[in-house]
């Protein structure tokens, strides 16, 4: 049995998630004031006693970005002033992840930034999912728990039954994390090299590997504007896959997102809860699978000592 009561702590980012992988638990969420001042600046107070406790506190960086950032630090700040013994940052999806390195002169590692604020405001270890750059792992001084959802998002789509599939990493840099899913699925791998012109904007070079007369299931950490995944969707069709699945962890589904991938030619999109769906979230054939089980293992393998490496295979 891991040292401290296990306490379990949310703020306003994901409340839905954190309620569930507090069920996962047999635990109800700590109690706690997470709210905004007249004046626009965050307000946290902890309203229970978490002295010499295991704080595990679920907060995803999503948007508003910046706002949901504060929360998570200033609640760090008061777990460690109210004398918890050790402190847990569980960030489902970590902002900033595509800065994680500079592309040009006179710009910040913004990624490394907040890898800083969030060990300087108290948190003693970090539990992730799906980083867009594993790296990151190394901007923290503190233990980091990178957990993936191949695993996850691949049983469920063998029970879609897809046969004679191939699974597509939509750029050169999710070759791994695509290699890892395809291989839990049984298929062959594609990858497609694409380019950035400008931020946010996605133009495909080239693609290596056969899709024709195939089902193709793109697969990616996140879709964010939606402009990579119909891009993949696009050229897929046009070298012959028969279907095309989009498949990702994190759906962010910023801006005019939702307009733009309405209009691709995807049989399916499957994404997880990490991040919650926009409000009046209308895409046809969308699926979100849960990972509050897989973060609720983890959070109980972390508290009672145990290896969370075994939750890969």
């Amino acid at each position: 049995m891991g040292d401290g009561a296990l306490k379990i702590f949310a703020g306003n980012s994901n409340r839905p998630l954190a309620e569930a992988i507090a069920r996962c638990l047999g635990l109800s969420l700590g109690v706690a004031t997470v709210d905004t001042f007249r004046n626009g600046e965050v307000r946290v107070k902890i309203e229970e006693n978490v002295r010499g406790a295991d704080v595990f506190v679920v907060q995803s960086l999503c948007a508003p970005v910046h706002h949901h950032i504060w929360e998570l630090l200033l609640m760090l700040d008061a777990l460690k002033r109210a004398s918890a013994r050790r402190i847990t940052a569980v960030v489902p999806y970590y902002a900033y992840a595509r800065q994680e390195r500079k592309t040009a002169g006179r710009e910040p590692i913004s990624a490394r930034v907040l890898a800083d604020v969030i060990t300087t405001a108290g948190a003693d270890r970090l539990l992730t999912m799906d980083l867009h750059a594993p790296a990151i792992e190394g901007f923290f001084g503190i233990p980091v728990d990178h957990l993936r959802a191949a695993k996850l998002l691949a049983g469920r789509f063998r029970e879609f039954g897809i046969h004679d599939g191939v699974v597509v990493s939509p750029d050169t840099g999710g070759v791994a994390r695509a290699n890892d899913f395809r291989q839990r699925l049984g298929m062959p791998l594609a990858i497609i090299a694409k380019q950035r012109p400008r931020p946010d904007q996605a133009e495909v070079v080239e693609m290596v590997g056969d899709v024709r007369g195939r089902a193709a299931i793109v697969f990616d950490d996140m879709i964010s504007t939606g402009g990579t995944m119909v891009e993949a969707a696009r050229v897929l069709r046009e070298r012959g896959a028969i279907a095309v699945y989009a498949c990702a962890t994190h759906g962010l589904f910023v801006g005019e997102a939702l307009q733009l991938l309405r209009r691709a030619p995807v049989e399916r999109w499957v994404v997880t809860d990490t991040v919650p769906l926009p409000r009046g979230c209308a895409l046809p054939n969308l699926e979100v699978v849960s990972v509050a089980d897989l973060l609720a293992e983890s959070i109980y393998r972390i508290h009672e000592n145990l290896s969370v490496s075994g939750l890969f295979d």
